[in-house]
């Protein structure tokens, strides 16, 4: 025996079946909002890895200016330390504006490098030893950018543009350490 459907039925059926063909507007704009959505959240979580990658710069510099020797040496990691910060500013406004304070480095992170600093540095305290935990700390660093920019497509183009800006102070300072090796 089939079901009849009358006046206020009907039209519940059919705004049931129409809203949710692929082709129409309610569809259309879901998938609009998940796209957005997604990029937000890929746009957060880009600039939120840069902003922990930036710390970790900065802290490892930090970690080694003491045990500097070479005035060139110490002026380029200078720079690059004050690179490294002038983007790190641009990277809390950006993250400000989708309300969230950054990301830290990861605890193990942190002591697996503050460990290899001072081990190697206790065993030889000298500029080429410097410049060979700074290029490691570039390289890691250019390797996870990198995973995070193919990771996060879609993150809007300012937070795509910031992400290859760190990567390419990275490169720059990862290039003037080589003379030191």
């Amino acid at each position: 025996i089939g079901v009849r459907l009358v006046g206020s039925e009907m039209c519940i059926r059919d705004r049931y079946k129409y809203n949710n063909s692929p082709h129409s507007g309610h569809t259309i704009q879901r998938k609009r909002t998940e796209r957005v959505h997604k990029m937000s959240k890929d746009t957060l979580e880009l600039l939120r890895e840069c902003d922990s990658g930036i710390k970790m710069a900065v802290g490892s510099i930090d970690e080694v200016s003491g045990h500097i020797k070479d005035e060139d040496l110490k002026n380029l990691l200078e720079k690059s330390k004050e690179e490294h910060s002038q983007l790190g500013g641009t990277i809390k406004e950006q993250l400000a504006s989708l309300g969230d304070d950054g990301k830290d480095p990861g605890i193990m992170a942190k002591s697996m490098s503050w460990i290899k600093t001072n081990v190697k540095l206790g065993m030889n305290d000298s500029d080429r030893t410097v410049a060979g935990l700074m290029t490691d700390g570039c390289d890691m660093g250019i390797k996870s950018l990198t995973r995070y920019l193919n990771e996060y497509k879609g993150a809007d183009g300012a937070s795509r543009s910031t992400a290859r800006r760190l990567i390419r102070i990275e490169e720059d300072l990862l290039s003037g350490l080589r003379p030191y090796l």
